[in-house]
């Protein structure tokens, strides 16, 4: 692809190209407005733009704390500044005297830790439930799709005998099918289990689903490590999962990584096996569900703040690993 050289056209393209990113972010930028709004405001027959209606934090404060407006604001504030803290931690990594896992590790366990002691502490409503649930079920589904996958799609990657195309076929057969067929399966495995209603139900259920993509998209990152490598590590006296740990691992790392991401995606917007599957434990995407229907005005401001509620986080992890993101989808666009 050569680029162009006329000021003209680069003009044009980069019109071309505000106006979509317009276009893409308008939707948000909307939703962003309705849940600092009234529900009159936001109900009304003429739309409110910024300046012509009063905003407020109303509707953040009832959807996740039993407090005042006040109050809210306060723990809000003592929030912010604890993220903006981790923010900064983990944007200065590289300048720390360990290894940059470590403080990666220690920024994800952090706010793990934030989120599950928070009710012990402040009066939570409903839909903090709902948040807690997501967390448990993607990190869950993020252990046992990544630990599963990586061994499997390494093996798939080194053993390429009739077996292994076959179980590749039916991986992708599986990966096919549409999500609703499981439903049904899935449903009666976790009655006669004892497990319905549980995160260890919709975890290996998630997990079930996701897998096949996960095996797909790990052995691809895999084929593209020279056996060499880990013959020479195994000629040093390592054996073959002690090679695949300590030198197979940290190559391939921002594919483990992307996949991870594709992976938390998943799981975190699942909407119909954790409807279906979980009587009273639901997740997130399931907990908007329930102001999207009714005849109550209240609900349309409710909705918008928590849809915003539920993307920054994904937008905040997107940011923070972008650069292992790219890494991990440009590997082995181009070999030398």
């Amino acid at each position: 692809m050569e680029h162009t050289k006329s000021q003209t056209a680069r003009i044009i393209i980069y019109i071309i190209l505000a106006l979509f990113m317009i276009y893409s972010i308008f939707p948000f930028g909307w939703t962003i407005l309705n849940s600092i709004k009234l529900p009159k405001d936001a109900t009304g027959s003429i739309p409110k733009i910024p300046g012509q209606f009063e905003a407020t934090g109303q509707n953040y404060s009832s959807l996740w704390l039993n407090v005042s407006e006040a109050d809210a604001a306060q723990v809000g504030f003592v929030l912010l500044i604890l993220l903006v803290l981790l923010a900064l931690l983990g944007l200065f990594a590289g300048r720390l005297p360990w290894p940059n896992s470590y403080t990666y590790t220690g920024i994800v366990l952090s706010v793990v830790g934030i989120v599950l002691v928070l009710p012990s502490m402040v009066d939570t409503a409903e839909f903090y439930d709902y948040l807690i649930n997501s967390v448990i079920v993607t990190i869950g589904t993020l252990a046992v799709s990544l630990s599963i996958g990586a061994l499997a799609g390494y093996g798939l990657a080194r053993y390429r005998y009739l077996i292994s195309v076959i179980i590749l076929v039916l991986a992708l057969a599986f990966r096919a099918l549409p999500s609703i067929s499981f439903v049904l399966p899935f449903f009666y495995l976790g009655q006669i289990s004892g497990l319905y209603d549980t995160h260890i139900l919709l975890i290996f259920c998630l997990v079930a689903t996701n897998q096949p993509f996960t095996i797909w998209m790990l052995r691809s990152f895999f084929m593209e490590i020279p056996r060499e490598i880990e013959e020479a590590a195994m000629m040093d006296g390592a054996g073959r999962l002690r090679a695949f740990l300590l030198v197979i691992v940290p190559i391939v790392w921002p594919g483990i990584i992307t996949t991870g991401l594709f992976t938390l995606l998943l799981a975190y917007n699942d909407f119909l096996l954790a409807r279906i599957l979980m009587q009273t434990n639901w997740t997130l995407p399931v907990g908007i569900a329930q102001f999207t229907g009714g005849e109550d005005p209240g609900h349309v401001t409710l909705a918008a703040a928590a849809s915003v509620s539920v993307t920054l986080p994904i937008i905040c992890v997107i940011i923070f690993f972008q650069k292992y993101l790219i890494r991990g989808l440009a590997s082995g666009a181009v070999k030398g």
